[in-house]
Formats: C-alpha cells, structure tokens, sequence
C-alpha cells in the first residue's frame, strides 16, 4: 500500500523516510537522514527546523465563557484570556492589545519549545550529575565511616577488656553521626528527586501541549523554567575523626579520644552565567595589581609608586607612597587589615600599617616578586636570584623565614628562572598555588612544598597559548587563574580539574583577588579598571 494513502507526509527528496524537519531557506520538507545531507551543501545557506513547527493545522478553538455560540478566536493581551468577538464589540476589552489567538499560539509554542529544549538539554542533566554526585558520596561515607568503626575496634584490642564499653560506646556515637550524615544526604537526594520529578512531570504536560492542538490548554501554559533553573544547594560533610591518645588507665575514659561533631558546610554551585556587578575606575595608566580589603574596597597598584584604596564607585578613599619612591612590585591585605608590598629595587617586602611603612624583611642575594597573606597570618613571597638563574617561593613569621620551596623530589626547579611577577595564593586546604607566566603552567605544591600538580591550560585553548597571569582562590578551593592572551579566567577544582570559565568581556584579565563572600575582582592592566564579577551562587 502507498503510505500516502495513509496520510503520512514523506521527505521530498528520499520519499521514503517520514519527513521531520523543513528548510526554511530551501522550502523543502527532509527526513534525518536528508537533513544531514542537506546541511553538507554549502553552495546554499539553509535554515533546518522541526517540521512540526511549521505544518498546517486546524486550529481548535475553545467556546467563549461569556458567549457560548462564538469561537475565542482573539487573545487579550491585558487580561491575558482567549475572547471572542462579541468580547471584543461589547467595550469590555476596549484600549486593550488583542491580539489573533493563532498567533499568540504559535508564540506560546515556541516559547514552550523552547523551555522544553532547556529542561532536557541543559537542566535536568544537571540534576542527574548532582544526583550522581550524592550518591557517590553516600558510597564514600560507608566506607570511611567503616574505617572510623574498625579504628575503634583496634583501640579495644589494645586496651582489651578494660575499655570494652568505652569502645561500644564509641561505635555507638559513630553510628549515631553516621546516621545524622546520611540522613543529610538522603535528605538532599529526597529533593533532588521530587525536583526531578516535577520536571519529569512538567516535560510530559509539555510534550502533550505541544501534540495537541487545544488552544485553552495551551494559553494557560506557564514556564516553571526559572524556577527549576534555581538548582538545590548542595552541602559539604566534614568527616568526623577519631583521636587516638595515649593510654591512661587513671583517666582512660578522657584519654581516649571522642569522636568529632559532624561538620556541615554548604557548597556555592557556580553560576550558569556569571555576571559583572561593579567596575572601579583607577587613575593609573597601567594597572597591575588588585587586592581586597573587604567587598566594597580595593588596594590598587600601578605604573606609578602610589598605591590607592579604592571603593566601587571609584572614589579614592586612601593613597600611599612607596618608602623607596619606586613602583612597588606586588601588594596583598593581611588577616589584619594591613597593606604589604614588594619593593623590586631594594630587595624589601613593607608593611603598612597606620599609614607607615616598616621593612619586615630585607633580601640579600634574591629580589621580591610577589606576595600573599597565609591563612595564620604568614607571608609568602615569589622571588628570583639576583642572578636570574633561580625563583622560589618562601615562608614568613614576621621576619623570621620559615619555609623555602624551589625543588621537587628529583632536584628539578618547581618554577621557572626569569623575573616575570609569579603571583601566588595560598588555598583553603593550606595548598600554595603559583601562577608561572613563563612555564605556561599553574604549578600546586601542598603545605609542605611537595609538588601537587601543574595545570597547563585547556584542550579548548586554540587561540593564543596559555600563560596565566594572577591567581587567587575562594572558600570553595577553586583556583582561579587569569588567562590575558585569551581574555578569559580558569576555574580548577582544588585538584587542578578545568571546570569554567569566566569571560564577562574581560580586555586583558591580568591580577585577581576575591573577598570574603567570594566575588572576584579584575585587574585589566589596558583599562586600568577593577571588575567586580558574581560567579558563584548565593543561595544557599
């Protein structure tokens, strides 16, 4: 039987294939299989759209609620209600829009189209990736609270019956913890799939919209899309520990440790699109160096030896001169509030503190680069040899050096030998990330100077090679790094994983920072501007 006689449209050029899509520069009606072939002739432009978009329909009018006999073949666009002519004759609408209700379909559709694309393509895989994420964990909580309870048991052995009901006792409190932890997380995978479900359920009323043609059920259409979009916190469980001390028969109950109280951090997802919420107008010609003293005021260093406490509306609010007279070098806000910076032509770190300068640290022999306040309120400054053969980056209590990292576990240099600003942070998990513009590479040793890992860049980096600039990181333990060749910034996980990243018009991103609530800030050393930049999430 010829499948036209059962009224199945068919593709013109195979006329086989039951047609789906329709070029709209083209006018002709394709198959999938078409399409593809269709699409490689490049001697034409084409447009490609579902055909269902485009086919011919009767419409299906509703009966007006006021006018029984008459088709709602209008939509007022003040009430926001389908009516009918006589609606329209009767005054009642008078000085409203009205619109053809067939129009207002097709636009209605195409919105739902368009929002039933959305909750597919991008939104409900996000919710299946957290919902993994979750899972994941809750398999890691088993085992590593398995750990806890068999480091309880080896604790029993050694103090053998003595402690038998200390131990019960302390596997108790770990179930206990381990039950409140898991009842977190399947608290969250409750959400996560009752949101999921919705958006199952919201898929499959569009879907039916969409294959049907009653005109009351599509106006009464309205997207959730906004809704969903506004993805669930998702929360962090610092792991409980169990101290093992030395035993102590007088007072064994005290000196056997105790379990830890479970900790419960919210994770800030980051944003889908991240935003530009402030940009600071410097006075420099060129500007090289931004850090924050709180989220509404900035130290700014440039092509001059003054240095400007800024706020968002750009409106000098302190300036200081350089003791040496000369550019400073890198700047950065200690724990307490004070202002450091590198002196690159006398070999001196500074700190300011009530507007006056005081040399903590004097170099023979290496030249400061850049600087970075530590989490207990140490410093660490990049420097290069007198020389120019060598870098390193060093520890300081006040003066006194603590730390030196130059080499890894074979005897190689960890950073490369030149006098290009290597800005560095330390992380929230007490790692020391150091951005080398020369070696192309974000080289990451832990606490103790022992590498972590070298991020080199992107696959995605096609354009200009990758040499970052400035780095910071966040309560999250992201890195981020600005890319200048590429006018971008990367976002890594505190494992060195590419994640994002953040573009917002960036000139020449060059020194980075971010405040206490996580907003980044710019530094374009061509506009000599500071951008304020939301990236991260705020609902939590």
């Amino acid at each position: 039987m010829d499948p036209r006689a059962q009224d199945v449209l068919l593709c013109d050029l195979c006329e086989t294939d039951p047609l789906q899509y329709l070029c709209e520069h083209c006018d002709i009606n394709l198959c999938t299989d078409c399409a593809s072939k269709h699409l490689s002739d490049s001697s034409k432009k084409h447009k490609i759209a579902p055909y269902h978009l485009h086919r011919k329909f009767t419409p299906k009018y509703s009966k007006c609620l006021k006018h029984a006999d008459k088709d709602c073949e209008m939509y007022c666009e003040s009430c926001h209600i389908p009516v009918c002519s006589t609606c329209i004759s009767s005054g009642k609408h008078k000085g409203h829009d009205i619109s053809d209700i067939l129009e207002k379909l097709g636009s209605k559709k195409q919105r739902i189209q368009k929002d039933l694309e959305e909750l597919e393509e991008k939104i409900y895989p996000r919710y299946t990736k957290i919902s993994s994420a979750v899972q994941t964990e809750k398999a890691e909580v088993q085992t590593n609270y398995g750990k806890l309870a068999t480091t309880a048991d080896q604790q029993g052995e050694v103090l053998h019956r003595e402690v038998t009901a200390i131990v019960n006792k302390r596997k108790a409190d770990i179930a206990e913890t381990k039950t409140k932890h898991l009842s977190l997380l399947d608290k969250q995978t409750d959400e996560i799939t009752h949101r999921m479900t919705e958006i199952n359920q919201v898929i499959l009323e569009m879907k039916n919209i969409l294959d049907t043609n009653d005109i009351s059920l599509t106006s009464t259409y309205k997207s959730r899309n906004d809704e969903f979009n506004k993805l669930p916190p998702t929360i962090k469980v610092t792991l409980p520990s169990l101290s093992t001390p030395t035993i102590n028969t007088e007072t064994l109950n005290e000196m056997f440790g105790s379990l830890t109280s479970l900790s419960v951090t919210t994770v800030k997802p980051l944003l889908a699109e991240p935003r530009l919420t402030a940009a600071i107008d410097t006075g420099y010609n060129t500007l090289s160096s931004v850090s924050c003293l709180s989220e509404d005021q900035v130290w700014t260093r440039g092509d001059s030896e003054t240095m400007k406490l800024l706020n968002l509306q750009s409106k000098l609010l302190t300036s200081i001169q350089t003791k040496s007279g000369k550019w400073p070098r890198d700047i950065a806000v200690t724990r307490d509030g004070d202002l450091v910076y590198t002196d690159y032509s006398n070999n001196t770190v500074n700190l300011i503190k009530n507007k006056k300068i005081q040399t903590v640290i004097t170099l023979q022999g290496w030249r400061p680069l850049s600087v970075c306040c530590t989490a207990d309120n140490n410093l660490l400054v990049t420097m290069d040899s007198d020389d120019g053969e060598q870098s390193k980056v060093v520890r300081y209590s006040g003066s006194t050096e603590t730390q030196s990292i130059q080499f890894d576990d074979q005897g190689r240099p960890l950073y490369s030998s030149d006098a290009y600003n290597k800005y560095l942070s330390e992380n929230k998990n007490l790692d020391i990330c150091v951005a080398d513009s020369k070696a192309s590479a974000v080289v990451v040793v832990n606490q103790s100077g022992k590498l972590r890992f070298r991020y080199t860049g992107h696959p995605s980096n096609t354009e200009q090679s990758f040499s970052p600039a400035g780095i910071t990181t966040d309560s999250q333990s992201h890195i981020l790094t600005a890319d200048t060749n590429n006018h971008r910034i990367h976002i890594l996980d505190q494992d060195g994983q590419f994640l994002r990243y953040i573009h917002c018009d960036l000139g020449y991103p060059y020194c980075l920072c971010v405040d206490i609530r996580d907003n980044l800030f710019v530094a374009d050393p061509v506009t000599a501007k500071v951008k304020k930049i939301q990236y991260l999430s705020t609902q939590c």
